[in-house]
């Protein structure tokens, strides 16, 4: 893995697997803007969230890879291998399940009581789907992912545990 300081990032794990955390300090740390991926996909409204078409999502992608820095986040795969050729560094937050699910109950709770911001409404049913979400990754995504990313090794970084993601945080 090679140690120069990173100014595109592409950050992919499961639903409470710390994406979002770890975008949010890097992209402070390093001053480097961070962009979710979800936003990338879905429109946000007050009212409801509007899926986008695949070109207007994949337009806001390349829209975000053409610049010089970003750090980009998000459990999407499928669709991203633009970023993934043109990322410096892939981190793949392998986080145990058990660590994912308190994060999801953590983060619904949070949400409710409103001392944390959501990007959606923090439904009932959206948590439910969290867990839904977080099983699936384990047996289908996680491996597609794994096979997908065999591909760029070279700038491949698997973090599984918080003390691996801390000393790759001080090394920045």
């Amino acid at each position: 893995m090679n140690r120069i300081m990173p100014k595109r990032i592409h950050i992919i794990g499961s639903v409470g697997s710390g994406k979002t955390t770890l975008a949010r300090h890097l992209s402070k740390s390093l001053q480097i803007p961070y962009y979710e991926l979800d936003n990338v996909v879905w429109t946000r409204s007050k009212k409801r969230d509007i899926r986008n078409s695949p070109e207007v999502r994949d337009q806001k992608l390349s829209a975000i890879i053409e610049g010089d820095q970003w750090i980009i986040e998000g459990v999407h795969h499928t669709w991203v291998q633009e970023s993934f050729e043109n990322t410096d560094v892939i981190i793949f937050l392998d986080t145990p399940v058990q660590i994912r699910i308190y994060r999801i109950i953590k983060r619904f709770i949070l949400q409710k009581i409103r001392l944390e911001k959501a990007h959606y409404k923090p439904t009932f049913e959206i948590f439910l789907k969290m867990f839904k979400w977080n099983r699936y990754f384990e047996q289908v995504s996680k491996p597609e992912i794994l096979d997908n990313l065999k591909t760029y090794n070279e700038k491949l970084l698997i973090i599984k545990d918080p003390i691996e993601l801390q000393n790759y945080i001080n090394l920045r």
